[in-house]
């Protein structure tokens, strides 16, 4: 493993084998012929991948195109609307005056939306007023606060009532991988859906009912996909009403904590999956019904990074005595470190892993989860309590009713 980051090198010591300098591991993997695989989880690095892979390497993760997709906030919508889709109006903005004078002239409740791979997510605001006039004012406190480098990067897009759902799949450079994946993201830090938005606290995903769905939205990207040879996991996040779909963002990448949850309704491993997407046969990947949920851990100061070194960093990590073997393999680290035989937390902003469960409903999923996360044992430990508990009581009624999932 190799992480470019250097305040994340801290993450992972003493668990895996780590380099120091990625290409001076090519030459084995050159060596490795059809068994050499480079594996990225980043949207910054496509054109890298599509260097390496003209140089002859395996490579799953995305492509210089998929990174553009999810960082171009407008350019992704454009090609959506290329292809027929209903997109929300979005202007790219490089100034926050002028975003101000837009909202002015163009009263409305709108989405602001940071552009780039590195874009803090607890920047981005869903206005709340018709009038458009507390986004006025998150611009001006924008204005006020930045301090670069370089002009601010972001979208203001039309607000779009609705439910909202995810559909992604597995592309092999060729064509999407059966079955299809659907997925309700909760990306607001409490329960309750209050607060900043994290990116993510916890997901429900299932490989079930998607079709529909997905022949209408990411299908349509097939062709393009394979022109830039993207190889892949790669997800549309969208909102669902009675006028239709409509697409919001691309995720070009495997994603946080997506891949740990889909990883739980897998029934092979993961070794399997990244042939099955590099050989490009278009082979289906086996995996069994039902749903998983996952519940994002934190400690403080996450979502942020200022203070995690004084606040959590170096914290014990450890599990209750009743946790199971199974219960072990549903529960994905992420900023850990082993130091002198004891797990600690690491990293930069105290993401300390997912806690999965899995089941035939929500319910049974969620459970499950929520017994695993009483199980982790980190000074502080926080986790929101309701996760699943919106899709259960409202989105997959209203997605059955709009005609939207499979049977």
């Amino acid at each position: 493993m190799y992480v470019g980051e250097a305040a994340s090198h801290g993450i992972y010591r003493g668990l895996v084998h780590r380099v120091h300098d990625w290409h001076d591991e090519l030459p084995w993997i050159r060596a490795a012929g059809a068994e050499g695989v480079i594996v990225f989880e980043s949207a910054a690095r496509g054109c890298l991948q599509d260097t390496l892979r003209n140089e002859g390497y395996q490579v799953v993760g995305g492509s210089s195109f998929g990174d553009r997709l999810e960082n171009d906030r407008v350019y992704g919508q454009m090609q959506l609307a290329a292809r027929g889709l209903n997109i929300a109006h979005s202007e790219a903005f490089t100034d926050f005056a002028a975003a101000i004078r837009f909202v002015r002239e163009r009263r409305a409740r709108y989405v602001y939306k940071s552009n780039g791979a590195g874009s803090a997510r607890t920047r981005n605001y869903i206005g709340q007023a018709s009038s458009g006039e507390d986004m006025i004012s998150v611009l001006s406190a924008h204005r006020a606060r930045w301090a670069g480098p370089g002009a601010p990067d972001f979208v203001l897009m039309d607000f779009i009532p609705g439910v909202e759902v995810g559909v992604g799949a597995y592309f092999d450079g060729r064509q999407f991988l059966e079955p299809y994946c659907l997925d309700w993201e909760h990306k607001r830090l409490f329960t309750g859906d209050l607060g900043e938005l994290t990116g993510e606290m916890g997901t429900v995903v299932t490989y079930r009912g998607a079709g529909r769905i997905f022949a209408r939205t990411l299908a349509t990207m097939q062709d393009a996909l394979a022109l830039s040879g993207y190889c892949g996991y790669i997800n549309l996040n969208l909102i669902a009403n009675s006028d239709g779909l409509w697409p919001l963002e691309f995720t070009s990448r495997f994603g946080y904590p997506g891949y740990a949850i889909c990883e739980a309704l897998h029934e092979e491993t993961w070794d399997a999956i990244l042939m099955k997407m590099v050989r490009g046969t278009g082979e289906a990947i086996r995996t069994r019904a039902g749903y998983a949920l996952g519940v994002v851990l934190t400690v403080p100061p996450f979502p942020y990074v200022h203070g995690y070194e004084a606040l959590s960093s170096g914290l014990p990590v450890l599990f209750d005595a009743t946790m199971t073997d199974e219960e072990r393999h549903l529960l994905t680290l992420a900023e850990v470190a082993l130091e002198e035989d004891r797990l600690i937390t690491s990293g930069r902003i105290g993401y300390v892993g997912v806690a999965t469960g899995v089941g035939d409903s929500i319910r049974l999923a969620s459970d499950r989860a929520y017994t695993l996360a009483r199980k982790v044992l980190v000074p502080n430990l926080r986790y929101r309590t309701d996760i699943g508990d919106r899709v259960m009581n409202k989105d997959l009624a209203s997605l059955t009713a709009l005609g939207y999932l499979d049977p």
